[in-house]
Parts: C-alpha cells; sequence; structure tokens
C-alpha cells in the first residue's frame, strides 16, 4: 500500500548575508487537514521559516537551500510565475498585524475584491459571492456599510478577520498563520483561534500556526514543533511535550508557564474549548 504524499513538506536552510545560519536543516512535514504547531521564542527563526514556505524569502535578502514541496512543486526553484499561481489559491498566509497587512486608503471591499480578482476572472458576481461567504466565514457583516469601512474604521480584531478572509476566499489547502493573535487581547486571541478551530474544520484547511505561545499551541493544535536557535529540537503531541518533553528547552519553555495546563494538553479541535483553554490562562 503506497503511503498518501503530505500536503507539505521540507529540509531546508537558510542563510542571510550577514546573518548565516538562521535556519538549519529544518525537516517538516504537514499532512491535509492537520493543525501543526511552531513554537519559538523571537529570533528563532519562526518567520524566515513561513517566509521561506511561501516562496518571500528572496524579498528579505535571504537565500534557501532544500526543497519545499508543495502541490507537486518545489518552492525553492519555482519561477516567480508558478509562485504566484499558489500564493493566495493554494496556500495562504495570515501575518501578525492587520495594521501593516491591510492597504490603509483602499476599503475593505476594494481590498477582498483585488485578493478575489488576482486568482479568478469571472463575473463580478461570483467574486460578490466569494466575499459574503468568506465574511460569513469569519464572522464579519457583509453588507455595503461595512465594505465602505477602510481599515482605521474597524477594530484591531475585525481587521485580523478581514485578513483571514482574504486568505480563505479561495479555499486554500494550507493557510499559514504567522502569530496572528499577538496584536490582539486576550479574548480577542481566543475568538481567533476558535476561528482557526473551525476554519480547519469546515473547509479542511490544513494550518501552519506559528506562535511564541505554547499554551494557544496546544490548545489549537495536533501535533507541534519546537524551533529552538534554528533547528526544530522536538516535535510531538501537545500531552508528549507537557507531559513528556525530551529536550531541555522544551522543558524550560514547560516551566516558564505561569500555571500547569488546566486538562491534559491536547489538541483540541473544538473552537469552545480551545476558548476556554486560553482564556484561563489568560487570566489573572
Amino acid at each position: 500500500m503506497t503511503l498518501r504524499e503530505p500536503l507539505l513538506s521540507a529540509n531546508l536552510s537558510v542563510d542571510y548575508r550577514n546573518k548565516p545560519g538562521v535556519l538549519k536543516n529544518v525537516s517538516l512535514r504537514l499532512e491535509r487537514g492537520e493543525i501543526l504547531g511552531l513554537v519559538g521564542q523571537s529570533g528563532s527563526g519562526k518567520s524566515t521559516l513561513a517566509l521561506s514556505l511561501m516562496g518571500l524569502l528572496p524579498m528579505k535578502g535571504g537565500i534557501a537551500t532544500g526543497e519545499v514541496q508543495f502541490c507537486g512543486k518545489n518552492i525553492l526553484t519555482s519561477s516567480e510565475r508558478e509562485l504566484r499561481s499558489l500564493r493566495g489559491n493554494k496556500m495562504s498566509i495570515v501575518l501578525q498585524s492587520p495594521l501593516s497587512a491591510l492597504n490603509p486608503v483602499l476599503s475593505i471591499g476594494a481590498q477582498l475584491s483585488e485578493a478575489w480578482k488576482a486568482h479568478v476572472r469571472g463575473a463580478q458576481s461570483l467574486a460578490a459571492a466569494a466575499i459574503q461567504s468568506a465574511l460569513h466565514s469569519v464572522i464579519l457583516p457583509s453588507d455595503p456599510e461595512f465594505l465602505r469601512r477602510r481599515p482605521s474604521q474597524i477594530s484591531l480584531g475585525q481587521g485580523q478577520r478581514v485578513c483571514i478572509a482574504m486568505a480563505i476566499l479561495h479555499r486554500p489547502a494550507l493557510l499559514l498563520a504567522d502569530e496572528p493573535t499577538s496584536a490582539l487581547d486576550p479574548i480577542t486571541q481566543a475568538e481567533i483561534l476558535s476561528l482557526f478551530a473551525r476554519l480547519n474544520r469546515e473547509l479542511g484547511t490544513a494550518i501552519l500556526y506559528i506562535s511564541h505561545d505554547l499554551l494557544s499551541v496546544a490548545a489549537l493544535c495536533q501535533r507541534i514543533c519546537i524551533l529552538h536557535e534554528g533547528l526544530i529540537v522536538e516535535c510531538s503531541t501537545p500531552t508528549q511535550i507537557f507531559h513528556s518533553p525530551k529536550h531541555e528547552y522544551t522543558r524550560r519553555l514547560v516551566a516558564a508557564l505561569p500555571s500547569p495546563p488546566a486538562r491534559e494538553a491536547r489538541g483540541l479541535g473544538n473552537s469552545q474549548d480551545s476558548e476556554a483553554l486560553l482564556l484561563h490562562h489568560s487570566s489573572p
């Protein structure tokens, strides 16, 4: 029997001109429909890895070697034209700050429309239907008054939901979420976590959830990879990570938590449970 190929498999190293060894033979495998967490402190290489997987690293002056296999293509050797057919269509990214991700001078509706037209040519009615469906999926209004607003006229939480709506317009197979809740208050963080869990369940979208917050990752993900100084030092289930960590750095991460997990750590995959766990650990 032939094993099914993973949605994404990567084995790569990354250097910058003045900073070699940012990533060192990082090996990553993401199955179809899986939520995989990537945890590491600032400077560990998390965002560099996300940019590499999206084929965006050259824009930051980085050089990646190795391979990133996705949809039958090696991202690291694909042309920019090939990458544009994948980005936003089969793979999307949600960044840390909606203020920097959204264009401040364009309305929400215009930005969603542009994101749609980047990959599909068709009647405006098709775009309108897709935009309405995406906004409904992230629990945002789709009426003309909301679509006319600019990013400065909505809250940070709404802005992040707009970014997620843009990312799922074309129902991608893979969604990269790079610190998507770090700019939000604890309650909104919990709501966004619940949203990711529901989108994964309803759309079947695989998610690579990148964060420095081990507890929020444990509430959402089925597996967790620990990134430390450019190396993945451990990759296992939340239960294993919390109760039997193998690497010294992982043990230090768990020991540094404000309190032990309230329940057995696991990839919950349930929006209500995810929210409850995060809120418990966000409370003073």
